[in-house]
């Protein structure tokens, strides 16, 4: 039976796209059997499927192979890289968001590139703006994240973002209003995605983007525009996998003199004492405290 890739899902139907066909090809419209619901797996956008073509020119999800990844929200499955897309104005980039939206991914087990949009809105005397956004990038990179600075209107880091979505399936996610609609349309100008304006006294987009697709890029490569969040939460997580999603802290956890070590208040705890002498960054430190308060406050409730 022929296999494909599930490009979109709505309103019941999966769209398939085969295997074998060309970029252009239309994907097939397919139900799924419903015995995946009854064991509690439906199909979601990004598995790989077996189906089996009706009478009618549609088709029937039949098997799903085995999933490499799978996000809960948005609901993916099989992504590599998670584009994540914080602008520099309008709103203004957000370490603490983008932390967040870290935590999740290294979670995940994804990889992650830090994609920062609207470097044209910076003013040229905005002295203050380039410099926060020149440590933003000097910090990150030296974690180890992929960090690119692009500009919609002005096509700046298009052709990197390109090249490094070519043969990947991508999501890609961030606080709304932040460009993600608008820098696609820029880097293919046959997805024609929607976009709004961004609403000034909120300090937050309208959410444009309506349900999760894949945009075939004619590269071996696909990506997901998913709806943007103002916010996340930490309920699929458990507390103890929070600092292992801090890379630096991570590499150093191994070195604390008692397993499991929170960093917050034991004796002899590495990543405490790389931050006492500057090699960690304060703004991630104070970020992991209130991740992990919000954690803790959060399993009272529930």
């Amino acid at each position: 039976m022929p296999e494909g890739l599930i490009v979109k899902a709505l309103s019941g139907y999966y769209y398939v796209k085969d295997s074998e066909a060309a970029p252009g090809d239309t994907a097939i419209q397919c139900r799924a059997r419903g015995i995946f619901r009854l064991k509690g797996k439906p199909p979601l956008v990004g598995d790989r499927v077996v189906y089996e073509l009706t009478e009618n020119g549609e088709g029937t999800v039949t098997e799903l192979k085995p999933r490499t990844s799978e996000l809960i929200r948005p609901q993916v499955a099989n992504v590599n890289l998670a584009v994540l897309v914080f602008s520099v104005k309008e709103p203004d980039l957000s370490l603490n968001l983008l932390d967040k939206f870290l935590v999740h991914i290294e979670n995940e087990g994804l990889e992650a590139l830090i994609c920062l949009t609207k470097m044209d809105l910076i003013e040229e005397d905005d002295a203050q703006t380039r410099q926060e956004v020149e440590n933003a990038r000097a910090l990150y990179t030296s974690i180890g994240y992929e960090v690119l600075e692009t500009s919609s209107p002005q096509g700046l880091g298009a052709d990197r973002l390109r090249e490094r979505l070519a043969g990947e399936i991508s999501v890609f996610s961030g606080q709304s209003g932040v460009g993600k609609s608008s820098l696609l349309n820029a880097m293919f100008s046959d997805l024609d995605l929607l976009t709004s304006e961004i609403s000034l006294r909120l300090g937050r987009g309208r959410h444009t983007t309506r349900h999760v697709e894949l945009v075939d890029l004619g590269s071996g490569g696909y990506i997901a525009d998913t709806p943007g969040f103002s916010q996340l939460d930490f309920i699929e997580m458990e507390i103890e996998e929070l600092p292992g999603c801090f890379r630096e802290f991570a590499a150093l956890a191994d070195g604390c003199k008692f397993r499991g070590c929170t960093h917050l208040h034991e004796p002899h705890c590495k990543v405490r004492e790389a931050l006492e002498r500057g090699e960690i960054a304060e703004s991630r430190y104070k970020h992991y405290k209130a991740f992990y308060q919000e954690m803790k406050d959060k399993k009272r409730r529930y």
